[in-house]
């Protein structure tokens, strides 16, 4: 991406209205709600193991990196992601509706909005990563 592609795509971002404690509290109340999730509940489960905390440490850190541009998140989402094989693409949908019943409780209307536009974004890319079939998109190619 160039200079001018990158300032294009942050103008079209809405602003960061938001600090630390309140991604904090977005990240607790969103992964408790996750937790009571019948769908995404028992995936989380499995993958996270009993102690949540340390998994919420790195959401405070990866949330904060993506709203604040903090650089605190050192990790790999996509790698990560792409080892949960009980993951299906509908699961993004009832994620992101989690997603926007905490920011729209917890967070202003424009601050709860940034955090929806960069979500759905998140929830996009790793959906492409994850399921993208070539064959797929493109009738004409014949899967091997």
């Amino acid at each position: 991406m160039d200079e001018h592609e990158d300032r294009a795509l942050r103008r079209a971002l809405p602003p960061v209205l938001t600090d630390e404690r309140e991604i904090e509290a977005v990240v607790r109340t969103f992964y408790g709600r996750i937790r009571d999730d019948a769908l995404l509940g028992p995936i989380f489960e499995r993958a996270i193991g009993a102690d949540w905390e340390p998994h919420l440490h790195k959401m405070f850190d990866f949330w904060s990196s993506v709203m604040l541009t903090s650089g605190r998140y050192k990790g790999q989402p996509m790698l990560v992601h792409m080892r949960l094989k009980t993951v299906r693409p509908e699961h993004f949908d009832q994620w992101l509706a989690l997603f926007r019943a905490t920011v729209d409780e917890i967070c202003p209307g424009a601050t709860a909005d940034a955090f929806m536009v960069r979500a759905m974004r998140i929830a996009d890319s790793l959906r492409m990563g994850m399921f993208f079939d070539p064959a797929a998109a493109d009738p004409g190619r014949r899967r091997a």
